[in-house]
């Protein structure tokens, strides 16, 4: 067995675990790596320290958090290199792929330590009121020792898009990252580390839902939960949280639509559908599965989508001209061939894909996949398989589209494909999601929200928002 590697930081040091883990290369099925990993007795020290730490952290200065948090992005920046590969090899996604996460990951650290500036002038901000007898002050205080649980599709992304808030805000962090994709994570927290924040600030703790993840949720010491994950185990946090009424944000799950209404560039919509189904093959709550066609244009955009689709290289990341890489492990990889088999026998019509590419004996592949005529009450069309599969339906009217793409019980993101910039604002007003992009792939910045409506999500990450959210307020009201 290879060396075994660290995977708890608690108040500035390094240990081992209880028990260790072994890390999968999803593209080989390659040991990559071993990692010793916590329970719930490291959880325990960590919300320790980070009580300990909040003490004089929560009275630091906005200015003083920026800097560490610029800190923290130049060290990304300069290890992005090497992050990249982290990314790629523990995670399955082409290296173009990966460079994308990381410069997100020093956009979001940059963005939070301007807000936290920001925070210094805004602090005991008056507030008018109706009598001249009282004077009222506003204060933005963090919350408390927040635990922050990540998922493993998007390795540092979603970890810095709850960090950089969290600490920006002044509080104390403990992170359990996903057990299958620790090592960028590792990574960063070398990184934080090195940019010299407090003892007890940031506490990582690697490990399992279970032995990690539920004793961190159930902690009465933990002010608040941030959770990005599937809805089964958000409702499992939820629970636990209930237990002892703590905040809690949840990002979950999403089956979303694009939407190719009939003045639509059909090459650019061909292009999004790829981006936004088989990007990451497919295993992201964004990834926009249900495409809605004008009928005018279906016949034509399916024989786009279908040649597009089949000539998308599917390979090991770091393969030449690669544009898909593998899913993330053998588990995930069962549940997407066994949605499209049920996909199948429940009446729909599989366009293309659909099972593991000839030239690849070994690793997590599936073709990029494309349904039609899938029946509106079948799994295919209504749970978020998150894997690179697309189901295609025609619509007749703007009415029609938004009305399917409105069914759901998720509501987390959509897209737009439109020449009419008057069309396109109107569907877009008038779908029920967080996000919604107009001839557009996927681009997120930090300064605007993440979220969605219905079971997508409680609350907003990124933004002004995702910093509130690990923020109280407080009112002081004085008689004059």
């Amino acid at each position: 067995m290879s060396a075994v590697l660290n995977g708890v930081y608690i108040n500035g040091t390094w240990r081992a675990g209880h028990d260790v883990l072994e890390v999968i290369n999803p593209a080989t099925e390659a040991s990559l790596a071993h990692v010793s990993v916590g329970d719930g007795n490291a959880v325990s020290d960590a919300v320790d320290a980070a009580s300990v730490a909040f003490v004089d952290w929560s009275k630091s200065t906005g200015h003083e958090r920026a800097a560490l948090l610029r800190k923290v992005a130049q060290g990304v920046g300069a290890q992005r290199e090497q992050l990249m590969q982290l990314q790629s090899r523990n995670n399955g996604k082409p290296l173009f792929e990966a460079g994308i996460d990381v410069d997100d990951v020093i956009a979001t650290f940059d963005y939070y330590a301007g807000l936290a500036e920001q925070l210094d002038a805004d602090q005991d901000r008056a507030v008018a009121l109706p009598s001249d007898d009282f004077s009222a002050r506003l204060r933005r205080e963090p919350c408390g020792v927040v635990g922050l649980i990540v998922p493993w599709n998007f390795p540092m992304v979603t970890t810095a898009w709850k960090l950089a808030p969290a600490l920006a805000a002044g509080c104390c962090v403990v992170l359990k990252p996903s057990e299958v994709t620790p090592l960028a994570e590792l990574q960063l927290a070398r990184i934080i580390a090195d940019a010299g924040f407090p003892a007890g600030v940031f506490n990582l703790v690697c490990g399992t839902g279970l032995a990690v993840g539920a004793p961190l949720a159930a902690d009465r010491r933990v002010a608040k939960i941030s959770f990005t994950g599937s809805n089964a185990v958000g409702v499992q946090v939820m629970q636990r949280a209930a237990e002892t009424i703590k905040g809690v944000s949840l990002e979950l799950g999403g089956k979303s639509s694009l939407l190719v209404l009939a003045d639509a560039d059909l090459d650019l919509a061909v292009e999004l559908a790829c981006g936004g189904g088989f990007f990451n093959a497919g295993q992201m709550c964004s990834a926009t599965s249900r495409v809605l066609v004008a009928d005018s244009l279906a016949d034509d955009f399916l024989q786009r989508l279908q040649a597009r689709a089949e000539g998308i290289r599917v390979a090991d990341p770091f393969a030449e001209d690669v544009e898909m890489g593998a899913l993330i492990n053998r588990t995930q990889y069962q549940r997407v061939l066994g949605h499209i088999q049920r996909g199948i026998e429940a009446g729909a019509r599989l366009l293309c894909g659909g099972e593991r590419p000839a030239d690849l004996a070994k690793g997590y592949f599936i073709r990029p996949t494309v349904f039609t005529d899938v029946p509106l009450d079948s799994a295919l069309w209504n749970e978020e398989i998150f894997g690179p599969v697309l189901c295609v339906r025609r619509f007749a009217t703007e009415d029609e589209a938004i009305a399917l793409a409105n069914d759901s019980d998720f509501g987390l993101v959509a897209s737009v494909v439109s020449t009419n910039t008057a069309s396109a604002e109107r569907v877009a007003n008038g779908l029920q999601a967080g996000m919604v992009w107009i001839n557009a792939p996927q681009v997120i910045f930090p300064q605007t929200a993440w979220g969605g409506y219905k079971q997508s999500s409680i609350g907003r990450e990124l933004g002004p928002w995702g910093l509130a959210a690990f923020q109280e307020l407080k009112h002081v009201i004085r008689a004059n």
